[in-house]
């Protein structure tokens, strides 16, 4: 499954793997990157106009990883320079679009973390020829509206909002909990907090391993390194509420207020 990688780890790999940068061209170019990146901006895979919800379309995505240099075969590595969320959405877009998830790797901490230890870059960088092929994938934890709505009364499922709290004080889901994104980065490493505060976070708010865990945001952009951090935890039933807030408002969702 996907899964987060250290630095460490990130330097010693940097030949054996296709290392991509979604922070806007202007940083890429401007403040430098990662050794041997490929620029994807954020904005660039991230269209209403594509496929489901926010998803890109498939020819979108096959050009822009072949443009890239990335081929189905290899193993990336995704960063930014905001705790990852940015970087978690391309990881999850990449498995939807059929990336061998155990070759999806999402860099834990980002940029800035990065550049404390190991060297960075301003130079072009040197990205191979390419032809990218969208699959399906063996299995997609994409939900609809329909499924979600079912999930309410299902007993066994955690519906769970990533949002901040003020945003879910104000409307969410009924029987949704609230995980802020947020509360499972250490902001001095800029990575992931422990595994122990992890599972200690998730636990208290009943987000284990054992039950249903179906994920919503506002336009699936969060729920997208909470998707990658429970993956990486081991997590098999986790649900992506790719349409989130956005859709469930638009079909006239059950709305509660805190």
């Amino acid at each position: 499954m996907v899964d987060v990688v250290s630095a460490a780890w990130l330097s010693e790999r940097l030949d054996d793997v296709r290392v991509v940068d979604v922070r806007d061209g202007w940083e890429f170019d401007g403040i430098g990157h990662i050794p041997n990146a490929a620029s994807i901006p954020f904005d660039e895979f991230r269209s209403a106009e594509g496929d489901v919800g926010m998803l890109p379309g498939r020819d979108v995505w096959a050009d822009l990883l072949s443009t890239a240099g990335i081929t189905a075969d290899d193993d990336i590595v995704a960063y930014d320079d905001t705790h990852g969320v940015f970087a978690a959405r391309f990881i999850v877009t990449a498995l939807l679009y059929g990336h061998d998830p155990a070759k999806l790797h999402l860099l834990d901490g980002d940029f800035s973390a990065w550049n404390r230890e190991y060297e960075t870059t301003s130079a072009a960088s040197d990205v191979p020829a390419a032809s990218y092929e969208v699959t399906d994938p063996a299995v997609s934890p994409l939900v609809d509206f329909e499924t979600v709505e079912d999930a309410l009364d299902d007993s066994s499922a955690v519906i769970v909002d990533t949002r901040d709290p003020a945003e879910f004080a104000e409307g969410h889901l009924p029987g949704a909990v609230n995980l802020d994104w947020r509360e499972l980065v250490d902001d001095e490493t800029r990575g992931l907090k422990p595994h122990d505060e992890l599972e200690t976070i998730l636990e208290s708010a009943g987000i284990t391993p054992d039950r249903r865990i179906v994920l919503y945001c506002n336009t699936a952009r969060r729920i997208s390194h909470t998707y990658v951090v429970l993956a990486h935890l081991g997590y098999d039933d986790v649900q992506f509420y790719e349409g989130s807030l956005t859709e469930w408002e638009a079909r006239d969702g059950a709305i509660v207020q805190e």
